[in-house]
């Protein structure tokens, strides 16, 4: 049996297993994911880890992933590795801002921080979570940082006042107008010889070497001598 077939059939032995509580599994690149109801998840991660025949002792990563169009627009996707076995599996379920993921906390105490995370980055929330708050941005920041809609500038930006003697907020608000750029390389800003691939003009007085000779030279594009 190849190591393929062994994973296959270790989906399906979970599959089995878990009966409708695993909505789907499939083989992607090479390594099995599963998606699961959102209230199985802790059932589901607690056989992964419990079962002589998976062994996931270990909780690698969880991270959420934002599809707008979707009716559920969140994923929460839960990496796990299995030492004794070298092998890894995804499990994978949707929600959205409003339904609650049950925590994993009691299942891998790593699931922690990688909930906080999710949930400062996407506003997920994750129901039974004990000390669910902001890990990476500030605690003042608003909205969530990683969701599609979010904007690339933020709502607000932060300073330190000199006279209020402390940090406060205010909206964002552009510094300069948008520039124009004429997308030329930054060898033709430097020089007037021309490269290999930077033909957008006129071929500058010391062309290229291999240039078409055919093409004016600079001079006598612009009615020079």
């Amino acid at each position: 049996m190849t190591a393929i077939e062994s994973l296959i059939d270790l989906c399906e032995h979970v599959a089995e297993s878990m009966g409708e509580q695993v909505l789907s599994h499939e083989m992607v690149k090479d390594e099995p994911v599963l998606t699961v109801k959102r209230e199985s998840i802790c059932k589901v991660l607690q056989f992964l880890r419990d079962d002589p025949e998976c062994q996931f002792k270990q909780l690698v990563s969880i991270c959420g992933v934002d599809y707008p169009e979707r009716a559920e627009r969140f994923e929460v996707v839960y990496n796990l590795l299995s030492m004794s076995q070298n092998n890894r599996i995804r499990v994978k379920l949707a929600t959205t801002e409003e339904k609650a993921v049950p925590t994993a906390t009691k299942i891998f105490s790593t699931a922690g921080w990688f909930e906080r995370e999710a949930w400062d980055l996407y506003g997920i929330y994750f129901e039974g979570h004990t000390d669910l708050r902001r890990i990476l941005t500030d605690y003042g920041f608003e909205g969530h940082p990683l969701r599609k809609d979010f904007p690339l500038t933020g709502y607000v930006e932060l300073r330190y006042d000199e006279s209020e003697r402390r940090v406060v907020y205010e909206p964002v608000k552009l510094t300069q107008d948008f520039r124009t750029f004429d997308y030329l390389s930054p060898w033709e800003g430097m020089t007037d010889v021309q490269l290999p691939g930077d033909e957008k003009g006129t071929v500058p007085e010391h062309g290229w070497e291999e240039a078409d000779k055919s093409l004016p030279t600079s001079k006598a594009a612009k009615g020079g001598k």
